[in-house]
């Protein structure tokens, strides 16, 4: 099969372009072209690398039928954010291309009503990255169900994995956080902590990815959270951490306007964004129909995530090692 992967070597497409490569797919890998992936492959080698601008060339009109130009049996989107350019796609690839898989996000439920969620439940996202992808969402398995492109949209929680910074028990990209829970360190904790958070590893989406892609009979028309097996509390999350390192977390618990006025405001933004939420999603729709089944846990992925960081010098984590 013919396979392209827009967004090819970022967090998921560094670990689906050598999983497509080793199903046997010829896969066309669409990307800005500034990085290489963050995890080496020799199959790579055997990829053909497309360089595209997608937001210059989405305002000049010229990239869905740039891509639908390149023939592809099925096209991966992982890096669409607006309606407007999921619309553009949808309108260049109908009637050229079998399938159409689009990465979406579990912040299309919004504020958590019942746990877990489940991909059907009534959504009421908020925020912009949120409230644009539930519509694609919607505009994809509309066009679906009316005939046109066939879609399917898989839901990622909080991707981790090795080459990047993952959100902490805090809810934020604060490396300071790590530290803390390295050492003994206080770390404030806004509300209860009984809040949760759903983490997955950017190879588990790949994973789901590739099973939708297998089983189009199964998946297409359809939406897939591609998280681990079971979130995790803000507070479950920071005492496991802090065992990684021997230590019991030392947590104040304090409310959000004092969280607010205590840490930068790029963290304290980024805590509410992730904690208000609350997600826990359910992965029994994906299990079910697809075959898939998390490799990692939410604390292997952060701890193998975390163990990358510190060896790479972007945490300072008083030169230990996270255990298992």
């Amino acid at each position: 099969m013919r396979t392209l992967v827009i967004g090819a070597t970022g967090h998921i497409g560094s670990y689906l372009v050598p999983r497509l490569v080793a199903a046997g797919h010829d896969v066309i890998a669409v990307s800005r072209g500034t990085r290489e992936p963050y995890v080496p492959s020799t199959a790579w080698e055997s990829v053909e690398r497309v360089v595209a601008d997608r937001d210059a060339e989405d305002a000049a009109g010229t990239f869905a039928a740039r891509m639908a130009d390149l023939n592809a049996d099925a096209v991966i989107d992982l890096v669409c954010f607006t309606p407007a350019s999921a619309e553009q796609l949808v309108e260049a690839l109908r009637g050229r291309t079998a399938h159409h898989l689009h990465c979406g996000t579990i912040w299309t439920h919004g504020l958590s009503a019942i746990s877990p969620l489940l991909e059907d439940d009534e959504k009421k996202p908020f925020g912009e990255y949120g409230t644009q992808k539930a519509e694609i969402e919607r505009m994809l398995l509309d066009e679906t169900r009316a005939g046109g492109l066939a879609s399917t949209v898989i839901h990622p929680g909080h991707i981790s994995g090795p080459g990047w910074h993952v959100i902490n028990p805090q809810g934020n990209l604060d490396p300071t956080v790590w530290h803390a829970l390295a050492t003994g360190g206080e770390v404030l904790i806004p509300g209860l902590g009984a809040e949760t958070m759903h983490h997955v590893h950017a190879d588990d989406v790949a994973q789901v990815f590739e099973r939708a892609l297998e089983r189009p009979d199964a998946s297409i028309g359809a939406s897939f959270h591609a998280v681990s097996d079971r979130a995790l509390t803000v507070r479950g999350f920071a005492d496991a951490a802090a065992a990684w390192f021997g230590r019991e977390a030392n947590l104040r618990h304090v409310s959000w306007d004092e969280f607010r006025v205590s840490v930068p405001e790029e963290h304290a933004g980024a805590s509410w964004e992730h904690i208000c939420r609350s997600h826990s999603a359910s992965i029994d729709a994906a299990r079910s129909a697809l075959g898939y089944e998390p490799t990692f846990t939410s604390l292997d992925a952060t701890r193998e995530a975390l163990a990358w960081l510190g060896a790479a010098g972007e945490v300072d984590l008083a030169g230990q090692t996270p255990a298992a």
